[in-house]
């Protein structure tokens, strides 16, 4: 069967001669040197992104760490002006003789207990949020926690040791708020050096 809106190819051609269809032509070669530049074009973008991932991990620990250390130190200004309110609590009660604590009326007792009770009220509080109170009475001095301010003629203990707290230091979180005023001992045997365990 013959299509008849088909052209009729041997009208088209010559007689005689066949019909060639159009040759294939192969696609370009690819240019010398291109998968080179390929190969190092994503090796670029892999350490690029190598990078970026970096420091993007980078930047979350600091921020991690940023944000710890804002929740522990946040407070140390509200601390420190609040220690005063505890030093001053606690020469209300340094103030009142013992013996007068012994013999005082129930009146006075009772007013007494009232202040020891807002003292402990208030290092409570401060020791549950990270301050905490230090008291380096017969340590050796340590001048990152404690300022010296006078020496104290004494050969019972070795030289270099407090042997008298005037205020006691406070802490937040791993730093001091507020090192300890001290007296230290001066004139006795020298401490005894640390061994070093590790050798």
């Amino acid at each position: 069967m013959t299509d008849p809106n088909r052209p009729n190819d041997d009208a088209a051609a010559p007689s005689g001669e066949p019909v060639v269809s159009k040759p294939y032509i192969m696609p370009d070669d690819p240019e010398e040197g291109s998968v080179e530049a390929l190969t190092k074009e994503a090796a670029e973008a892999r350490d690029k992104m190598l990078r970026t991932l970096a420091e993007m991990e980078n930047l979350r620990k600091r921020t991690s760490r940023e944000v710890a250390d804002a929740r522990i130190y946040g407070i140390t200004g509200f601390a420190r002006d609040i220690l005063d309110i505890a030093d001053n609590l606690q020469r209300a009660l340094d103030a009142v003789p013992a013996d007068m604590k012994a013999t005082a009326d129930p009146a006075l007792k009772a007013f007494i207990e009232g202040v020891e009770l807002t003292e402990r009220s208030l290092l409570n509080t401060l020791e549950k949020n990270g301050v905490k109170k230090f008291d380096p009475a017969g340590e050796k001095f340590n001048p990152n926690f404690q300022q010296a301010m006078y020496e104290v003629p004494d050969t019972s203990v070795p030289s270099g040791t407090v042997v008298q707290v005037v205020q006691a230091g406070y802490t937040i979180g791993d730093r001091v708020l507020r090192p300890a005023l001290v007296g230290v001992s001066k004139g006795g045997a020298k401490a005894a050096p640390a061994t070093d365990v590790t050798s």
